[in-house]
């Protein structure tokens, strides 16, 4: 079986973006762990939260593209990258890492990543924020500068 990583809403949003500061050394990492054979993932909260950040206007720190090409943007990563089920267990599995990490507030959205990767057995993340899903202990965060060759 391959290894798969799950990847960030941070990640897929400068990903779709080719002038974020950020595209190249994003793009660099994704093209290293497709040559290691790695399957990418995506959930459907990162998928939730892509569409969100893309539609959101400028003004309100998203990236005000309109729903036409969001989708664009949006199909071409679930044609590229693996979609995880959404099965009843992640439900389960967030309500239990909610009370156990003692999650609040916005935070209740990066334990349901944390769900839904220990539910398909994924542990490792590509994401920009390593310290925020440092807390979840089936989860091994990778900084896209992280990706070795």
């Amino acid at each position: 079986m391959a290894i798969r990583y799950a990847v960030d809403t941070n990640v897929l949003v400068r990903l779709s973006h080719r002038t974020d500061p950020q595209h190249g050394l994003i793009a660099e990492s994704i093209r290293r762990l497709e040559l290691q054979k790695v399957e990418l993932c995506l959930t459907y909260q990162n998928l939730g939260e892509f569409w969100n950040v893309s539609t959101r206007p400028l003004d309100k720190n998203g990236f005000g593209l309109s729903v036409h090409e969001t989708d664009r943007r949006f199909r071409d990563l679930i044609r590229t990258m693996t979609v995880l089920e959404e099965i009843e267990e992640v439900f389960h599995t967030w309500l239990h890492v909610l009370v156990i990490h003692q999650v609040c507030g916005v935070q209740v959205h990066d334990a349901h990543i944390a769900a839904t990767l220990e539910v398909h057995g994924i542990a490792h993340l590509l994401t920009l924020n390593t310290p925020d899903f440092k807390r979840f202990p089936n989860l091994i965060p990778i900084h896209p500068r992280d990706v070795q060759p």
